[in-house]
């Protein structure tokens, strides 16, 4: 009984969260040349899917802080953090195509809360995913899911860092990773924006 329970925890987590490996490779290529960014990044993300799980348990238990119609407006955090990566890209390209037009921009340090903010108005969706399924499980069995999904965070974290480092993907990131972030996460929050017509899009 318990490892079917694992088994449904586990695709479910994966079936919500695939594209979560995409933007955490992303981050680790970011961070590939600040010292210390790796346990940033994973922190970040783990504050990130804490809050999701946190709103779901909350909520499965007939408490929310997290109205249903303030979902879409979660779209406002990556698109904020897409077009700040974006400035800094654009700058950083501009002030260093003065010294040597071949070298690309250095982006910026991944802060836990920015990964926190994308991880979770990303996942915010989930949450209504999640609910049913907790609300449902009863107390064990969701116990049995939080610590499943617990750890695939730390297994998403790993694939991302290893994509990320992998020759080719690592080139291509750290070539292209600073333009590729900022429109990731812009299109993330628009995907969220208009998802739900939020502000009538």
């Amino acid at each position: 009984m318990e490892l079917g329970i694992i088994g449904q925890a586990a695709g479910l987590f994966a079936v919500t969260n695939i594209d979560d490996i995409v933007i955490l490779a992303l981050f680790f290529a970011q961070g590939a040349v600040h010292p210390g960014s790796t346990h940033r990044i994973v922190l970040g993300q783990y504050l990130g899917f804490g809050a999701i799980l946190a709103a779901a348990v909350a909520a499965a238990f007939g408490t929310t802080f997290l109205p249903e119609s303030a979902i879409p407006y979660l779209g406002l955090l990556p698109l904020a953090l897409g077009l700040k990566a974006a400035w800094h890209a654009w700058k950083g390209h501009r002030d260093g195509s003065q010294d040597d037009e071949e070298k690309p921009a250095e982006p910026g340090r991944p802060r836990p809360l920015e990964v926190s903010a994308v991880t979770f108005a990303n996942g915010g969706d989930n949450i209504g995913v999640y609910l049913p399924v907790f609300a449902t499980a009863g107390a064990g069995a969701m116990s049995v899911y939080l610590a499943v999904f617990l750890t695939l965070v730390a297994v998403w974290c790993f694939a991302g860092k290893f994509f990320a480092t992998r020759p080719v993907i690592a080139k291509a990131l750290a070539r292209w990773g600073h333009i590729l972030l900022p429109l990731v996460l812009i299109a993330i929050g628009l995907l969220i924006l208009t998802e739900r017509g939020t502000f009538g899009l």
